[in-house]
């Protein structure tokens, strides 16, 4: 794939740092984009998603898909020059089921 198709996102953690930036193809899902923030999350952070379901990526305001592409997700930007996109990045595990009382 020719480098001018490739698509440049760095991820915003919620303390202000960055992982990245990354080049993806417009082809590459947002369980990818996940995968690979996931195996690159800084050590030294004191929150730390377990899984890729963890983390919800967050663009123009609104929560991606996993399913979604990298193209799908980043349509309010077509008309901007290249430039890196930057997407949020929120840890939110999934909910635990609750013990039943007796």
């Amino acid at each position: 794939m020719p480098e001018e198709d490739l698509v440049e996102l760095k991820f915003r953690l919620y303390d202000g740092s960055d992982v990245g930036p990354f080049h993806y193809s417009p082809t590459a899902t947002v369980s990818m984009l996940k995968e690979r923030i996931l195996s690159e999350w800084p050590k030294d952070k004191k929150i730390v998603p377990r899984t890729a379901n963890d983390i919800k990526l967050i663009n123009a305001g609104k929560i991606l898909e996993s399913g979604k592409t990298v193209a799908q997700c980043k349509a309010p930007f077509d008309d901007l020059p290249k430039s890196v996109i930057t997407m949020h990045v929120v840890v939110q595990p999934a909910p635990t089921k609750a013990r039943p009382e007796n």
